[in-house]
């Protein structure tokens, strides 16, 4: 049975230069995290040189296609009909991207075949997670 969605996108980075270079990210669901989606930058990508992953709910994605969504270090908002804008804040600075709507549409809706909307409680498994906090905690 599938556990885990990965799927490629073409992340466009927004800077100062008239150029917006193509970054190919990756977005990532697994259903053992089913609230969460992650986004990953390659090492080329990144200030720092190396891969970089970003956490943030699956509802601020499926959101953020219709309106601006978020206050935090993730923002999603639609830009025109065909491009949504991802903004990543950190300490360093921000970064901002733009990725095709569809390629964004067509992602969660893999997402809800694996995991509907609604119904991610089902899918935690509480007992091992407090089993593993108490482990942590002795």
């Amino acid at each position: 049975m599938i556990t885990v969605i990965e799927q490629p996108v073409e992340a466009r980075l927004v800077a100062a230069a008239p150029r917006m270079p193509s970054i190919p990210a990756k977005l990532h669901y697994d259903r053992r995290d089913p609230f969460a989606i992650r986004m990953t930058f390659p090492a080329p990508a990144t200030l720092e040189g190396v891969e970089v992953c970003w956490t943030f709910a699956r509802e601020l994605l499926s959101a953020g296609l219709h309106g601006a969504e978020g206050t935090g270090d993730v923002r999603v908002r639609p830009y025109g009909y065909d491009r949504t804008v991802l903004e990543f804040h950190a300490p360093e600075g921000t970064a901002v991207v733009h990725v095709h709507s569809e390629e964004i549409r067509r992602f969660l809706q893999a997402t809800s075949d694996l995991v509907p909307v609604g119904f991610e409680h089902l899918h935690l498994d509480l007992d091992h997670d407090l089993a593993e906090l108490m482990r942590d905690a002795c």
